[in-house]
């Protein structure tokens, strides 16, 4: 009974802004998800990497073992992703990007913090750094045909995690009043995040729900597994393990939709994953869970 609170008591939070969202929306309130999505991004986000980062107690010897695990992770997951995409006869534009990608920010970060405090957050955002390069470089070339290396560059968050890495490295703190004032835009984040993948998820039209479905419960089975054989191929720590496996196994991400409708895959598709995906994930993420904490 224990157990079943305690997993309660981390994702209902998530769920519950994620519904908020959702139904704004869906009331007819007017919701600028690209204004909200720049502000996240280029201010809040970044933020509150650097300062989760700089006054981190993680060691930078986990942080690099996170990051290389995270980098392995993503390379067993393109791996496995290509396999179900030849095997099953999918379009590769459309299908092979959200199989890769999970919801590591606006999913995985509020669940990181909530189930692993502020040592799990600092673990996350590695992470989410990651899978934030790997889709605006790997993932741009598959749909698009072509990504941009530049395009990685002027992110903030790459930025901010390489900043935010080196203050931890060597132990460096910003004044008091700079590190308050970049607390409090990055407290903004996590909020502004699962607002807005309410809001997406109201907003998009998905086609051909039962390969969705199956397609989100074969993910689920086998990014799982993935997750936790690297894991354990990479000797993590307890908070470690649980994050890396979290993250990994998050439902798909909305960025793949947007990457979809931008260059002309089957967005319709995609958005059918992303929701069948999101919505498996209130029974599949409190199961992780339950066998993490």
């Amino acid at each position: 009974m224990n157990l079943v609170l305690t997993v309660f008591e981390i994702v209902t939070p998530v769920f519950l802004l994620g519904a908020l969202g959702f139904f704004w929306v869906r009331l007819g309130f007017e919701y600028r998800i690209e204004f909200v999505t720049r502000l996240s991004m280029t201010f809040a986000i970044p933020c509150l990497i650097f300062v989760s980062l700089m006054q981190s107690d993680i060691t930078p010897e986990d942080l690099s073992t996170v990051l290389f695990a995270s980098i392995a992770g993503y390379a067993f997951l393109t791996i496995a992703s290509y396999v179900v995409v030849k095997v099953l006869r999918l379009e590769t534009r459309s299908f092979l990007l959200p199989l890769i990608l999970g919801n590591t920010g606006n999913l995985g970060l509020p669940l990181a913090y909530f189930a692993f405090g502020d040592q799990g957050l600092g673990y996350a955002l590695v992470i989410f750094a990651v899978s934030g390069i790997y889709g605006f470089t790997f993932g741009v070339w598959v749909v698009s045909g072509g990504g941009s290396l530049l395009n990685v560059i002027k992110e903030p968050l790459v930025g901010a995690t390489v900043i935010g890495a080196l203050f931890l490295w060597q132990g460096w703190e910003t004044p008091l009043v700079l590190t308050r004032t970049l607390d409090l835009i990055g407290q903004m984040g996590i909020p502004l995040m699962l607002i807005t993948l309410g809001v997406a998820v109201a907003r998009l039209r998905p086609a051909n729900l039962g390969l969705a479905l199956w397609l989100s419960v074969l993910r689920v089975i086998l990014w799982v597994g993935i997750a936790w054989g690297t894991a354990h191929l990479f000797g993590l720590s307890s908070v470690a393990f649980g994050v890396l496996v979290l993250q990994l196994s998050t439902p798909m991400a909305v960025t793949s939709y947007m990457l979809a409708e931008k260059y002309g895959a089957d967005s319709e598709r995609v958005a059918g994953l992303v929701v069948v995906s999101t919505v498996l994930a209130i029974i599949s993420l409190p199961i992780t869970l339950a066998f993490l904490i």
